[in-house]
């Protein structure tokens, strides 16, 4: 997944899990590339790319590769069970007007992941932001999209935030730059009431806050903002992703995970423990 999506078709992760599986099944039957192209009558391209969750998995195709492959028939009914539902687009579909391509897959993954970690320096993030937060943002963002539009953006952050109160919801640890909650976006009034939101999410027993202050000084995460997803599935590596102004980066490489992770442990040896995160937010609230 190592690339930078600013374009294509983001993939559901169970499109992403079933592509790992059915590579795994090829390979265990020792069918190359080439063989498994001739089964469905295509190039050994597409093999990899449906692999890859490039495109989407054809029925027909999944089922004459996993008969391929050895698969007894009833997993075959169970696979393509899976295949039919990872091809319906995600809860995102609805909003693909406001919402850019290659950050689709970001969605996806954040609504499947088990647990996630991130560094932010600039803002609240977006699963815990209020709707005032999240429209003086998109507004300064989007300074020429109409109110429409904008309001479209914020509906989507805050279909996002549904994924806090499921009984599976992810383990959420967040290291926030002081600059986080000084930086007075939408004013005084906004800025309270998002320090507010803060506080009761400190109640929910999957998710930490810590704060990294000023005093601190130089840090390893320094260098921008940063979230790592881990899942559920086996078959799926732990995610890194990063953003720019006209894309993003998903990397999972081991080698590449690992050193944002340790990044992050080192981040949360540095910031204020989790237990000081009311007081800091309740000293910084007084102040506005």
């Amino acid at each position: 997944m190592s690339d930078n999506r600013s374009g294509g078709s983001a993939p559901t992760v169970l499109r992403m899990v079933l592509g790992k599986r059915l590579k795994q099944l090829r390979e265990q039957a020792g069918v190359s590339f080439e063989e498994a192209a001739r089964a469905i009558e295509v190039t050994p391209l597409t093999v990899r790319r449906i692999e890859k969750a490039e495109v989407g998995l054809r029925i027909p195709y999944v089922k004459e590769l996993l008969r391929t492959y050895g698969v007894p028939a009833t997993e075959i009914d169970d696979f393509l069970a899976l295949a039919r539902e990872a091809n319906q687009p995600g809860w995102w579909y609805k909003y693909r007007d406001v919402l850019p391509e290659w950050f689709s897959a970001y969605v996806s993954l954040e609504s499947e992941a088990s647990v996630i970690r991130l560094y932010e320096p600039h803002y609240v993030p977006g699963l815990l932001q209020t709707n005032d937060y999240a429209t003086a943002l998109m507004r300064v963002g989007f300074p020429n999209e109409s109110k429409e539009d904008v309001a479209r953006r914020v509906a989507l952050r805050t279909r996002r935030q549904d994924l806090l109160a499921k009984p599976d919801a992810p383990a959420i640890w967040a290291i926030l730059d002081e600059t986080v909650l000084r930086r007075p976006v939408g004013g005084a009034e906004v800025m309270r009431a998002q320090i507010d939101r803060l506080h009761e999410v400190l109640d929910m027993p999957k998710v930490r806050i810590q704060v990294m202050r000023f005093g601190v000084g130089a840090h390893p995460g320094a260098f921008g903002p940063f979230h790592h997803f881990r899942f559920g599935f086996s078959e799926l590596p732990d995610v890194i992703y990063t953003e720019s102004l006209a894309g993003a980066v998903y990397v999972d490489r081991p080698g590449d995970v690992v050193t944002y992770l340790e990044v992050l442990d080192r981040m949360s040896v540095q910031a204020e423990p989790v237990a000081r995160t009311r007081d800091i937010l309740a000293e910084l609230r007084k102040e506005l």
